[in-house]
């Protein structure tokens, strides 16, 4: 089932996102967090792609049995890094024959070692509006997602430059979008607002990632530019040397932001999972409670 129909008659989705496993332990491990996961009955779950195709297989086999063996609706990522668009158009057929009719595109990070930051493939795609768009004419019925960066994406000038991008990404054929994780939802409705001004509107999925380890903080803030709310902050810093209770704090603070971003009117929330079931199922069943 396409993600837009499920749209027509969900008010609120909440969905997991994986990453194919590296090796023999590491699927055995994701079986036994898939199946912690899908008894919370998720509206989709999404599997990630690697850089410049490093999972391909492994990303198109997990989306196989997921959404053929395990019976999801399931999103499968694909990204332009390293894929001309003969082997884009191929890949994407391939998908479609395996019945997936939901696609998240995405440039993807730039080639590992790279000193000059995104380069397109020769014959390729230079950022994801020009995937989506060429996967728009070429693919048939098919629900399309995009990235979104409440806090701007790391390469952009300026938040209204930002913007334009992601409105020309909209227009080329996306349906939906789903932001990267963040922690301070005014920053998520801010730019819900600012995307409805610029025209967007489409719906806009707040990504959500429990920050459970003191040594993901620095990493998390790398990745994504997300500002830490000071009072969250300093509570982690306070308790950087006992693992426990910094567990416990992210904890706390994952599910009154998720409770906040729900009472405020977010359309759901699509959790960045880490292959991992503990954090997600303690917070989903916390929230299904009340």
């Amino acid at each position: 089932m396409k993600l837009t129909d499920i749209f027509q008659v969900t008010e609120r989705t909440f969905s997991f996102e994986f990453f194919p496993p590296r090796d023999e332990i590491a699927a055995v491990d994701l079986g036994i967090n898939i199946g912690q996961l899908i008894r919370l009955n998720p509206s989709f779950v999404s599997v990630t792609y690697g850089a410049g195709g490093s999972t391909r297989s492994r990303t198109f086999d997990l989306v196989d049995f997921l959404k053929n063996r395990v019976g999801l609706n399931t999103v499968a990522h694909y990204t332009c890094v390293g894929n001309t668009r003969s082997k884009t158009l191929r890949d994407l057929r391939t998908l479609r024959k395996l019945g997936l009719q939901n696609f998240m595109l995405l440039r993807g990070d730039p080639q590992a070692g790279s000193r000059y930051g995104f380069i397109p493939c020769p014959g390729g795609f230079s950022n994801a509006t020009e995937l989506i768009s060429y996967a728009r004419k070429h693919i048939d019925d098919c629900c399309i997602g995009g990235g979104a960066y409440p806090e701007v994406h790391p390469e952009s000038l300026n938040a209204e430059v930002d913007m334009q991008n992601l409105k020309k990404k909209v227009d080329a054929g996306c349906d939906f979008l789903i932001t990267q994780f963040f922690f301070d939802n005014e920053r998520y409705f801010d730019f819900v607002e600012r995307a409805r001004k610029a025209g967007i509107k489409c719906r806009i999925i707040p990504g959500i990632i429990p920050l459970t380890k003191y040594t993901q903080l620095e990493r998390f803030v790398n990745l994504s530019r997300a500002s830490i709310p000071a009072a969250f902050l300093d509570r982690l810093e306070r308790y950087r040397h006992n693992p426990e209770a910094i567990y416990n704090a992210g904890m706390d603070f994952a599910i009154r932001q998720c409770r906040d971003l729900l009472m405020l009117g977010a359309p759901g929330l699509h959790f960045y999972t880490l292959n991992k079931s503990r954090a997600t199922v303690e917070i989903y069943q916390t929230l299904m409670a009340r």
